[in-house]
């Protein structure tokens, strides 16, 4: 195949693929830049939806009315609701509810099912899990294998031990109870309605509902450790 062979069928793809844009602007979509956006034949996008550039949906996704997709995301095969803000994050296989916010850097691997008004925010990542209305997870959390129940506040450096070596494991979350920064939660593991876990710790075992979970050494102070390491050396 010759250059211009090569440059022809570039042409032909490239209005394919402006013509499915200028479908979706006929449609009351909005395109920020409609010559960067990267959209399938079989994508549904509500009227009043914003799309800002870069941004690649794919496969037979279907986007709710007044969302906004923010610059350089990635949309496969997922269901979107009404007013969803996705700042640039990826999305596979998975499904959001009303007014609820994603990202910047959010990723969402398959088989998740986020509610309505959540929270899942910057470097969060989401696989093979439920997180229902009104929970949050805000920052720098993994969320695997695990039931989120509604009204759930997760602290930034959560982690769902969900893998043993052998086998993945789930766990479960219950309607408002709360999870300190920089805890994991070994599967499976409950924790209860109401709960809370201490910062830090360390969940092996099921918290009851309306318990507080504390895993963690108690503080040591030693005075003057520094300057007797520095006669060290």
């Amino acid at each position: 195949m010759n250059l211009d062979s090569i440059v022809a069928q570039e042409e032909i793809k490239e209005k394919q693929r402006l013509s499915v844009v200028v479908k979706h602007i006929q449609a009351g979509v909005i395109f920020i830049d409609w010559k960067t956006a990267y959209i399938d034949e079989d994508v549904i996008i509500g009227s009043g939806t914003t799309v800002e550039p870069g941004v690649m949906i794919k496969g037979k996704t279907m986007i709710g009315r007044d969302c906004f997709i923010g610059y350089n995301s990635k949309i496969v095969n997922s269901i979107i609701s009404d007013n969803v803000d996705i700042q640039c994050s990826v999305i596979v296989e998975s499904q959001i509810g009303k007014g609820t916010k994603i990202g910047p850097f959010a990723y969402l691997r398959p088989n998740c099912k986020i509610g309505e008004n959540v929270k899942i925010g910057d470097f969060v990542e989401v696989k093979n899990s439920t997180v229902n209305d009104g929970a949050k997870a805000s920052h720098l959390t993994y969320i695997g294998d695990a039931d989120v129940g509604p009204g759930v506040n997760l602290g930034c450096g959560v982690v769902f031990v969900n893998y043993n070596g052998f086998e993945k494991n789930r766990s479960i979350i219950e309607e408002d109870a709360f999870i300190g920064c920089n805890t994991n939660l070994i599967a499976p593991v409950t924790v209860g309605k109401g709960a809370y876990v201490a910062a830090g710790t360390t969940v092996t075992k099921d918290v009851p509902p309306g318990s507080l979970s504390v895993g963690r050494v108690k503080e040591k102070i030693i005075p003057g450790w520094v300057e007797k390491r520095k006669g060290l050396k």
